[in-house]
């Protein structure tokens, strides 16, 4: 099994938030699973595939060409796909994982989230969707997805399929459903 993480590349963010990017990483290694994540060796990009490769999991990066220098390639992938575009990339993320678990992170986290979510919903996959929130980060997020069902806006069952787990156990259970 491999599992997708989305999270954020950004080196300016507290440090809790590494460690949780590091422990995820650790958590899936564990599980026996292997990581896919944006294949940047810095923030908590970098942290998650280092926890899990020092469990022992396979780490596949995917990488634009554009972000090589900007998010550092990590060199010790297992393996690394450098795609042309950000399209590529997310499509390339999804084609060889098996779920995916979005950490806190910014807009391209986001985009990525929704994008595969949207997925889920039009029958393109059927792979599981997690939030893993453990700080309470996407707590309005999921507040505004809530009021949005309930003005009829998103359908409910739309919000079924993300799973928002509180801690990291939970996020991979999820992913095991």
């Amino acid at each position: 099994m491999r599992i997708a993480v989305y999270c954020s590349a950004s080196p300016s963010i507290d440090q809790k938030y590494i460690d949780l990017a590091f422990d995820i990483g650790v958590a899936i290694a564990n599980s026996g699973a292997d990581l896919v994540w944006g294949g940047g060796q810095i923030s908590m990009m970098g942290a998650a595939a280092r926890g899990a490769r020092e469990r022992g999991a396979k780490t596949f990066g995917v990488i634009p060409e554009k972000l090589v220098t900007v998010e550092f390639e990590d060199p010790e992938a297992t393996e690394m796909f450098i795609t042309s575009n950000m399209r590529t990339r997310k499509a390339k993320i999804e084609e060889i994982s098996d779920a995916f678990i979005m950490l806190p992170g910014g807009i391209g986290t986001l985009e990525e989230f929704f994008e595969i979510w949207v997925g889920r919903k039009l029958g393109y996959h059927a792979k599981p969707v997690v939030v893993c929130d453990p700080y309470g980060t996407f707590t309005q997020l999921q507040t505004a997805l809530d009021l949005l069902s309930s003005e009829e806006f998103i359908g409910a069952t739309s919000n079924e399929l993300i799973a928002w787990c509180p801690d990291i156990p939970s996020a991979i259970r999820a992913c095991t459903l």
